[in-house]
């Protein structure tokens, strides 16, 4: 027997697959490659959500936690993934300065918003009010990360590439079946797949479909990250990503053409020199009007937990979120009530269980 079989090897998977192997218990993963959202993000990190300048919820825990987590997965891997740069926003007023240094006085953004405004002009970007620099910043590859660590559970026979059928788990009282894998718990990190998910599907998670690019552009030059109505994410040979869209309507991965204008018309707003676009990206991200990840355990199946709802912030939510619901089946601790599921129980179980028969 298994301690944890785990649905789903996206970051939210990955992420509970690490801790888990970290505190020495049995894993095994299934993954039938149906949701992309972790593949295809940016993958950026960043404290502060710049449109409204406020702190990203418990930014300086997650930052703490994260730090360790992808630099432990790096050793492990022995490959480069998390890359630290500066995220710069650009100015185009003297009132966003002005905001901007009103918010840096903040107590609680002070450690994360610089006060010396940056100056330095680079190639095809017209900045007359100069950037703001935000502290603590960068991103991780992705994809690079969960190519590595699948090949990693691959050759340590701890990944199934398949499709996870949720109507042949068998339930027995301290412990689940699943075909011929008896597991202690099973983990549901599969994104906006949780749609299928019978035991719950009961739960507001709201999928945000979001578009980029990765384009060429020889002569911009940029070493930073910079950050106005996209980011221009510098990831090497005069590539970058650009990026995001935001739609609460359309739940498919497929490019479109109307995100593919978007986000020309705001390349072109900031930057002046010629580019290519080399790839068009889509995604749902899995996310929960609430702002907050969907973590607990099944209200009647307590061999069952779920691990969802990243959002925009996977990055740096991920290793946080997995690290809290391990402590909870395993150490008893409680979850914070802003991320637990039963903040969502009062209002979706009476009509539930009132259903059945």
């Amino acid at each position: 027997m298994i301690d944890y079989l785990i649905v789903g090897s996206g970051l939210a998977g990955i992420s509970f697959a690490e801790v888990a192997l970290k505190n020495n218990k049995t894993i095994l993963v299934i993954n039938d490659k149906s949701q992309n959202s972790s593949r295809i993000a940016g993958g950026l990190y960043n404290p502060v959500i710049l449109k409204r300048f406020s702190e990203v919820w418990k930014a300086q825990e997650q930052l703490v936690v994260m730090d360790e987590f992808y630099n432990n997965i790096e050793n492990k891997l022995k490959t480069k993934f998390n890359f630290e740069l500066p995220i710069l926003r650009k100015f185009f007023s003297i009132e966003e300065q002005n905001n901007w240094f009103a918010a840096s006085d903040k107590i609680n953004l002070a450690p994360f918003l610089s006060t010396k405004l940056i100056t330095t002009k680079y190639n095809s970007i017209d900045s007359p009010y100069d950037y703001g620099e935000v502290l603590h910043t960068g991103y991780v590859d992705l994809a690079a990360l969960l190519n590595s660590y699948k090949d990693y559970l691959l050759q340590n026979d701890l990944l199934l590439e398949e499709t996870f059928v949720s109507s042949y788990i068998e339930f027995f009282d301290d412990s689940v079946q699943y075909k011929n894998i008896k597991a202690r718990h099973i983990i549901f990190a599969e994104g906006f797949g949780l749609h299928k998910n019978p035991f719950f599907n009961y739960l507001p998670l709201d999928g945000t479909k979001g578009e980029l690019f990765l384009i060429k552009a020889p002569n911009l030059n940029l070493d930073v990250i910079v950050n106005t109505s996209v980011f221009i994410l510098p990831v090497g040979g005069d590539l970058y990503k650009v990026g995001a869209t935001y739609n609460w309507n359309d739940k498919t991965d497929t490019p479109t053409e109307e995100a593919k204008q978007e986000l020309l018309e705001r390349i072109k707003e900031i930057i002046t020199c010629d580019f290519e676009i080399i790839e068009h990206y889509a995604g749902v991200r899995p996310t929960v009007k609430d702002r907050r990840p969907l973590i607990g355990t099944h209200y009647e199946r307590k061999s069952l937990h779920i691990l969802n709802g990243l959002g925009t912030r996977g990055v740096m939510l991920g290793p946080a979120m997995a690290q809290a619901l391990y402590d909870y089946i395993e150490n008893g601790i409680p979850l914070d009530r802003e991320i637990a599921i039963e903040r969502f129980h009062k209002k979706y179980l009476k009509s539930i269980i009132s259903s059945r028969p």
